[in-house]
């Protein structure tokens, strides 16, 4: 688990990185399954998807940093205790928490980046749609997401970044030279000949 900031944000950058992927082709699937596959990844073309995953990345990385992390260790450690739970159940928790949160969240933005961004850009927009159908499609998305948030998180995604993120920070413990403590006391040879220099 990160210990301080710097390792906060790289394991939340790694997360990101990976969850925003599979939620972008996993909601295209979803609007294609729903539009009676009229509109395929070819027809939307790499470029849209390359816009989605960098939009949605972006938002994902500020709301993991600022709202979920935060407030889903709060959550999490009312329930389970560092110190008395086995780390697996606290880790599990925490995952939990945070799909609770993450969840709803980016499903509202990724309603408003599908349904209000994106046809503003084409010229497509209908306020009268928008707002007549944004939350419920908004909820239904929810529905739809967080089934697969919470199973990808505790099986796929946490695992994957579990392992690359001990990978990550062996690799910057081998580079780092060994702290030589000036304050530690001298070992007795080492003491000797500094005795018979003076």
């Amino acid at each position: 688990m990160p210990q301080n900031n710097k390792q906060k944000f790289i394991f939340a950058l790694v997360t990101v990185f990976i969850t925003v992927h599979c939620f972008v082709f996993y909601n295209v699937a979803i609007e294609n399954v729903r539009v009676a596959h009229a509109v395929s990844i070819q027809m939307l073309g790499y470029t849209r998807i390359g816009w989605y995953v960098l939009i949605e990345f972006i938002c994902a990385l500020s709301c993991e940093l600022l709202i979920g992390a935060p407030c889903s260790a709060k959550l999490a450690l009312k329930v389970v205790r560092p110190e008395e739970n086995k780390p697996f159940l606290v880790e599990t928790a925490i995952i939990c928490c945070t799909v609770g949160i993450m969840c709803p969240l980016m499903s509202f933005l990724a309603e408003f980046i599908y349904d209000c961004f994106f046809p503003l850009i084409d010229g497509a927009f209908s306020a009268g749609h928008f707002f007549a159908n944004f939350i419920p499609r908004w909820l239904q998305k929810v529905v739809l997401n967080f089934p697969f948030a919470l199973l990808i998180q505790l099986f796929y995604i946490q695992p994957l970044v579990r392992t690359i993120f001990k990978s990550i920070m062996k690799a910057q413990n081998r580079r780092k030279p060994p702290r030589v403590n000036v304050n530690a006391p001298q070992v007795d040879g080492a003491a000797d000949e500094t005795a018979s220099a003076a």
